[in-house]
């Protein structure tokens, strides 16, 4: 028999602990009142004897008190519930000290692999991971309330970024970009006046971004379309200047040709800076900031030619790549990129179309831009189209006091993620069960929601200048509180889920893409997002339903319910549960077949959502891919694409590998020959398959290579 621990761990069954927790009981109090050894011995037996797989701690205890209680001690149970009690109180005076001793020895994994933008080994790194680990403590000792505490360690439900909810900060954000550059903003106290050139506006923005990002936990978005003017003021004053030296001795098309020619100048020097500030720039938490750009050409834009340049160039860029420390080129991880296709760009004959063919060959080399239908968003949004935050969550549309829709200066508060594979597994195929557990646990999430927006209530606006005085989300007078955009819907709070694949066979005991499971999937879907709905009307606060892309908490929810329920086959066996809606990734589904599928369970999730496929190396098979992107931009609001290609993991090149005059695998840019240290996709027989582990070599080596 196994016994859960309240920290989460599995141990054997240990008779010996009961024995010695009723003995110091049985010390405390008079001889009349104790029990003897073998009473106790019967205790410890009764509770063997169960035959149960798993038990948690604290059920074992209750059914000792209960054995004390039957037999008439209740001055020994009275003991031995203040030797409990005391024992936790020994367990809350100091739960940090191994996860942040394992922090420092670089053997806190969870921690480590958490986020792909923080670099752990690193001091100043390591000093944000263990304020965070601080911040959990506090968080599950003192702030929660211990029914949300607990159900957060069973993996009943998620509460999002407890590292950091002692402080006064929300989720993530869409900057309001274009006030600050055009009416300027102040950072660290400094004025920074409206740019004068498109330069100087990447400087400018790149600095914003990394003020920003060191005061929230979340992601941020930036629409790029505000440069276009910026791109034109330098096109103005190039133009002046030259005309000027020239003192009229051009003719225009020579003096279109030299501003043209600086110009060209200006726009890939300014783009780069964007490129290399945003992934060599450190925020105050020791992290490159996480943070995405918004690419989506608008017919109705005054600047929409400047637009498609800077566009174009972005692309351009992220297809080269940035060289590492090595002087190889690879694909940096931000900003990460979101690509628009729309009337103009959706390769239907649009004007921009060669722009989207750049889109496709980036996509196909970088993984990156993802890819909005501008078409099935304005479906969805009453007509808009907009980015979504850092964190992929989209808010909902929002009217201000002139009608007009906002959505650049709003943010999210926070995000609560439920378990519903777990769910499935206790009801066992009853759905009696299973509706009124969903709807017990539905109730857990709104209360820690609900914490979560309590938290924020009062907070003034000098926590972060930047965004309350100066511009990223608002302009707010020194100790005005931001009470007024937490409620009416103006910022968004999210309830996140897992695993809508699993609970739907656990429940039905097929996928969710048979006909009988996408039918009960989809009363799932429906009943969350009726929650939120109610929520939102009750109380006026924007609950939002969130398809969460956070595949470590995919992972952490299965181990959890392993170490409970042991291995299911097809659910806990796997180590992971599917993200949100998502079709299993081992199903055997064409890449329009599974957007075409899930593009449902987007419109019910309008508080976030995205889909994506793997598809193989297709630098060589462009077209078939450009027929991928056709079909996004008439089918499904938000996609991506996770691409199969080369790459050495020795010094980060991912390009394509070469075979030597030997007839071995090489790496052309450091040589490497170690496959364990190569991901290489086959192409002289077109083999895509699993990876696998070269003989004699262990699991600890992450690197994995096809083998023929």
């Amino acid at each position: 028999m196994k016994v859960i621990k309240r920290d989460g761990s599995t141990v054997d069954f240990d008779g010996t602990k009961i024995a010695v927790a009723i003995q110091k009981a049985n010390n405390a109090v008079e001889e009349a009142e104790r029990i003897d050894e073998e009473t106790i011995h019967n205790i410890v037996n009764t509770i063997r004897n169960l035959n149960r797989r798993r038990l948690l701690v604290e059920d074992i205890q209750d059914m000792v008190e209960h054995s004390l209680m039957e037999a008439g001690k209740f001055e020994l149970a009275k003991q031995y519930i203040i030797y409990r009690y005391k024992r936790a109180l020994v367990r809350k005076a100091n739960t940090t000290d191994e996860s942040i001793l394992s922090l420092i020895r670089n053997s806190n994994k969870d921690v480590m692999e958490e986020n792909s933008n923080k670099n752990a080994v690193m001091a100043a790194t390591q000093r944000d991971l263990i304020a965070g680990e601080v911040s959990k403590d506090l968080t599950k000792r003192i702030m929660l309330p211990e029914k949300i505490s607990k159900a957060h360690e069973e993996g009943v439900l998620h509460f999002h970024d407890a590292d950091y909810f002692i402080q006064p900060i929300f989720n993530c954000c869409l900057i309001n970009i274009g006030d600050m550059l055009d009416n300027g903003t102040v950072m660290n106290g400094k004025m920074i006046e409206s740019p004068k050139s498109f330069q100087v506006a990447c400087t400018v923005m790149t600095q914003i971004i990394a003020s920003v990002a060191s005061s929230q936990y979340g992601g941020q978005s930036v629409d790029i379309c505000h440069l276009g003017k910026y791109l034109r003021r330098s096109y103005d004053k190039f133009k002046r200047i030259i005309a000027e030296s020239a003192e009229g001795k051009l003719d225009e098309q020579t003096l279109e040709n030299l501003v043209h020619e600086r110009l060209r100048y200006e726009l890939q020097s300014g783009v780069q800076t964007i490129q290399y500030q945003i992934n060599t720039l450190m925020t105050t938490n020791g992290q490159s900031p996480f943070v995405t750009l918004f690419l989506h050409l608008r017919e109705d834009d005054p600047y929409l030619k400047e637009n498609a340049m800077i566009v174009e160039e972005i692309l351009r860029q992220r297809l080269q790549g940035i060289k590492n420390e090595m002087g190889v080129y690879v694909t940096p991880a931000f900003p990460k990129l979101i690509y628009v296709l729309d009337e103009l760009t959706c390769l239907k004959g649009g004007k921009y179309d060669y722009i989207t063919e750049l889109a496709v060959k980036c996509s196909a080399k970088r993984m990156y831009p993802d890819y909005i239908s501008a078409k099935k968003m304005r479906e969805n949004y009453e007509g808009n189209v907009f980015s979504p935050m850092g964190c992929r969550s989209f808010l909902a549309p929002w009217k201000d006091e002139n009608g007009n829709y906002k959505f650049e200066g709003r943010f999210n508060q926070g995000v609560v993620s439920i378990n519903l594979p777990q769910i499935g597994i206790i009801a066992n195929g009853n759905e009696e069960v299973f509706w009124k557990l969903l709807d017990e646990r539905l109730q857990l999430c709104y209360e820690a929601l609900m914490f979560r927006h309590n938290s924020l209530l009062g907070i003034r606006s000098d926590v972060s200048p930047v965004h309350w005085q100066y511009g990223a989300l608002a302009r707010l007078k020194k100790g005005e509180t931001i009470d007024k955009f937490l409620e009416g819907g103006y910022s968004s709070i999210s309830l996140g889920y897992i695993g809508i694949y699993e609970v739907t066979k656990l429940m039905k005991g097929v996928s969710h893409t048979d006909p009988v499971g996408e039918a009960f999937a989809l009363r799932v879907m429906k009943k969350l997002r009726e929650a939120c709905d109610k929520w939102k009307a009750e109380t006026g606060i924007g609950f939002a339903l969130y398809g969460t892309p956070a595949e470590s908490l995919c992972y952490r929810f299965a181990r959890i319910d392993k170490e409970r329920f042991g291995s299911i086959p097809d659910i806990t066996d796997k180590g992971y549960y599917t993200n949100s809606y998502h079709v299993d990734v081992r199903e055997h589904i064409d890449a329009f077949h599974k957007f075409t599928f899930e593009s449902q369970f987007q419109k019910i999730s309008s508080g976030g959502a995205i889909s994506y496929v793997e598809i193989p190396n297709m630098r060589h098979n462009l077209e078939a891919l450009k027929d991928v992107v056709r079909f996004i931009y008439d089918n499904i609001q938000y996609a991506e694409f996770n691409t199969k290609s080369d790459y050495c993991h020795k010094c980060g090149f991912d390009g394509e590998i070469i075979i030597n005059d030997d007839g071995e695998w090489e790496c052309p840019a450091c040589g490497n020959k170690d496959h364990a240290l190569m991901n290489v996709t086959r192409r002289t027989c077109g083999y895509l398959g699993e990876n696998f582990w070269n003989e004699g070599k262990t699991k600890e080596i992450k690197a994995r290579v096809l083998h023929l």
